[in-house]
């Protein structure tokens, strides 16, 4: 057996093997081939494109593959917007969505199913294909999903049967629901050519693995069918062994704890790397104990029968009455980074695209006290704070998780493959702010480190003087040449044997990869560098640099160093055979603009600040501002519908100017003032409870008048709203469209799906204040804006955000377009 040695040193330099008390070191040993044969899972033989799955990762097309999942649900969303949402997923870089069915969508009045216009789960999954991506469908039938009764029918508690386990008579009336969702599906997995590559049955199930084995069972009687079979596996449930694969989470806040001050505790555990894979936290308000023997600092190692795969990574957080969290971007990505650095093979996120509740049924949808549960959420609003909203906006989380995703898309197939190594200097626990968390995902050879300088409100410290050492089985690699600062906030990934689009074999970087490609016939590397570390490249073999790198030598290697990353900020190296590839380094804010796209059979880079997606021989662009920038390389010849700009460094610029601001609408406030609602609580936990529809008969009242020229040429209208009060909802004609619990960002109530009643009627706003002593958290960074108890409502900005479809075509000399 070959030692693997991983070792981080502190400045001053220490001597290489010596255990001085700075230094942090790992011996671990080979880590054994991966089990192999004993899940019933996969495509049959001969399969065109196959799917396996060992102990340690899943493979298709015989090759290692890290799926990307974006949850998105396709009951909750205008059907007509389904496939323009579905591009700007694929354009995050997600290659599978994962979708709830909820029972009580389907089958809202017993015997009688409805999978018609958003309910029409086989053309959403057919749309899929279409768009690129893979589906996993999780079929319940509870679902939870912050879901009325977790997404059971209403008419479900009248009949004699005990839901949630094997009894004939609940599993007589999921036969009949599966057999419908069978013959929805038919011919859509993935063995069939279909995108279906896995199904999750039940939810959150802790203590009847029997009856999960059962569902399994029926739903393929039922004719559901897919190469993976999944489970959630939080919580420490009893699942039944090899039968389904669980699926784990994390998320950066919680809005089911209680309404104290402070981060949610358990939520710590996601910012450190770690071999534990479980979460304890995700449904403990809905869970009776915590599992015995479980805690929050230590959990035994999960059975490594199973690859380390997620369905539930933050992508933001719900927002509930008496709890309010705000989660920015970088909560989001280094949540996820602390993942893939702690063995992740499959990366799922919860929510990646926002999306409201039905207003169809006969109940209210959403989680509330009036249906059992702790916690009050909005009746229409389940935007998430995701990556994309309720009404398909870009949040920076999207523009911060490509970056990974990047990545992930060039380097995931390896990465897969890589079982972590933890040092030994590990946090001593959740509060330990001062030790380095970084971890590396090696197989001896070659490998990836993985730092994380970042938690949600409790800012880590710079960390100066940090020098990585790895020990291989053939090589002992330092890195970066010079003991560098490590600032608050950072996260990032580096590679460890590492080879370059054109061959050239790197020892290590200290900058991402993102991307390796042939432009115009040269192969090109594109990295992006952490804020405040210089950039270098310490090459394996003999080579020769030109262009923006200073050259050392540091330990026996060649090593380049950009100080300056930036879209002009690139170097060519040659090997001694001749061969010659391009480097590119980026800096932070131009990684958060990149994007590659397939046009035509052609590789492009692009720099935008909206995401760029491929429809033919077009490209498609879905601009918020007056004037959309777009950058190229290779540069087209044209690019018809865009007007050339200066270059941006190495990227070729152009210009779209649209059709500018719409205009502003029109405010009025009606007269009277309104009343504070009593405080309420309610729930098994008497948490505080959301105003009534009585409360808001008694609202502050305000009315919006939209010019109806404001729709021209508007693929989305968004009406954005600065308001002071405790919770707001918006009307039209009478009829509740939209609403909000105030947590500090402005409040966007899309139009373009009711542009007709919003011309026909405006808009009625109606603003509560706070009640006296209702128990509600909001952030930190925000509470000084909480509006007091009893503080009159106003709103203070209503403004339009217009978002406008533009369609450009570009051409290459000596290509047709």
């Amino acid at each position: 057996m070959t030692a693997v040695g991983v070792l981080l040193k502190m400045s001053p330099p220490l001597t290489i093997g010596v255990q001085e008390p700075d230094m942090l070191s790992l011996h671990v040993l080979d880590h054994a081939p991966p089990l192999s044969g004993h899940l019933p899972m996969g495509t049959p033989d001969g399969a065109e494109c196959s799917i396996s799955v060992d102990g340690r990762a899943i493979s298709r097309a015989g090759r290692r593959w890290l799926p990307v999942m974006g949850e998105f649900h396709f009951s909750r969303y205008p059907e007509d917007e389904w496939r323009t949402e579905l591009d700007r997923i694929r354009a995050g870089g997600i290659d599978v969505v994962a979708t709830y069915l909820f029972w009580n969508h389907h089958e809202p009045t017993r015997g009688e199913f409805r999978f018609d216009s958003s309910r029409d789960i086989g053309r959403f999954v057919r749309l899929c294909g279409e768009a690129g991506l893979a589906v996993a469908v999780r079929i319940g039938p509870w679902s939870h999903g912050e879901c009325r009764n977790g997404g059971f029918p209403d008419w479900l508690a009248d009949v004699d049967c005990v839901p949630r386990t094997d009894d004939p008579a609940y599993l007589a009336l999921v036969a009949a629901y599966y057999e419908r969702i069978g013959r929805e599906l038919a011919g859509l997995s993935w063995a069939d050519g279909g995108p279906i590559v896995a199904v999750q049955v039940e939810n959150e199930l802790y203590d009847q693995p029997g009856h999960l084995a059962t569902l399994r069972t029926m739903a393929e009687a039922a004719g559901i069918t897919a190469p993976l079979w999944t489970a959630t596996g939080w919580g420490a449930p009893q699942l039944p062994a090899d039968v389904l694969l669980p699926l784990y989470g994390g998320y950066p806040e919680a809005f089911w704890a209680d309404a104290t001050d402070g981060w949610a505790r358990q939520m710590r555990c996601h910012y450190f790397f770690t071999s534990i894979r479980d979460d304890h936290a995700i449904g403990a308000d809905l869970r009776p104990a915590t599992p015995e023997g479980a805690s929050i600092d230590h959990v035994p190692p999960d059975d490594r029968r199973y690859p380390y795969a997620t369905c539930e990574l933050g992508g933001g957080m719900a927002i509930a009455y008496h709890r309010r969290p705000l989660v920015p971007a970088a909560d989001i990505s280094a949540l996820a980074l602390a993942k893939l650095g702690s063995g992740s093979v499959w990366q799922g996120y919860y929510l990646y695209h926002g999306c409201s509740q039905r207003l169809d049924l006969p109940t209210p949808n959403q989680e509330s006290h009036a249906c059992g549960y702790p916690n009050d959420l909005p009746v229409v609003n389940y935007d998430f704070q995701a990556p994309l909203g309720e009404y398909g906006q870009v949040r920076p989380s999207f523009h911060a998780l490509r970056v990974q995703h990047l990545f992930l898309r060039d380097s995931g197939a390896d990465l897969a493959e890589l079982p972590v190594q933890l040092p030994d200097a590990s946090p001593s626990g959740l509060d330990d702010r001062e030790t380095v968390r970084w971890s590396v995902r090696s197989d001896g050879s070659t490998g990836f480190l993985f730092v994380n300088n970042h938690q949600p409100h409790e800012p880590l410290p710079d960390h100066a003087g940090v020098r990585f050492e790895v020990r291989l089985a053939d090589r002992t690699v330092r890195l970066p040449a010079e003991p560098v600062t490590i600032s608050t906030g950072a996260h990032f990934v580096w590679p460890i044997g590492f080879g370059l689009a054109g061959g050239q074999r790197l020892d290590w970087a200290s900058a991402q990869p993102l991307a390796r490609l042939a432009i115009d016939g040269v192969p090109t590397s594109v990295f992006v560098a952490a804020d405040g570390i210089p950039a270098q490249f310490a090459f394996a073999g003999p080579v020769s640099v030109d262009g923006a790198a200073e050259i050392t030598e540091v330990d026996g290697r060649t090593v380049a160093t950009v100080s300056q990353p930036g879209t002009d900020a690139r170097f060519s190296v040659t090997d001694e055979a001749g061969g010659t590839a391009t480097v590119h380094v980026l800096g932070q804010v131009d990684a958060l603009r990149f994007q590659r796209v397939e046009i035509a059979g052609t590789d492009v880079l692009i720099l935008c600040d909206d995401p760029v997606i491929v429809d033919g021989e077009a490209l498609r662009i879905d601009g918020t501002d007056d004037d959309v920038t777009l950058a190229m390389l290779p540069a087209p010849t044209t690019l018809a519908g865009a007007e050339r700009t200066d270059d941006d460094g190495v990227f070729s610029a152009w210009r779209i100017t649209t059709a500018g601001a719409p205009p502003r609408p029109r405010l009025v406030r009606s007269a009277g003032g309104p009343r504070t609602p009593q405080t309420r609580t309610g729930g098994p936990h008497g948490r505080a409870s959301a105003p009534t529809d009585e409360d808001f008969e008694h609202a502050a009242v305000f009315h919006v008048t939209v010019d109806e020229r404001a729709f021209d040429d508007a693929a989305e209208l968004l009406l954005r709203l600065t308001y002071t009060g405790d919770a707001a909802r918006a009307y039209v004609g009478g009829r509740l469209v939209a609403d909000h619990f105030w947590f500090g960002p402005d409040w966007d109530v899309g139009l373009r799906r009711i542009a007709a009643e919003v011309r026909r009627h405006g808009i009625e706003i109606r603003v509560l204040p706070r009640a006296t002593d209702a128990r509600v958290y909001v952030d930190p960074a925000v509470r000084h804006r909480f509006a007091a108890p009893g503080a009159r409502p106003e709103i203070q900005h209503v403004r339009l955000s217009r978002t406008h479809r533009i369609t450009l075509r570009p051409e290459w000399e000596g290509r047709d377009a």
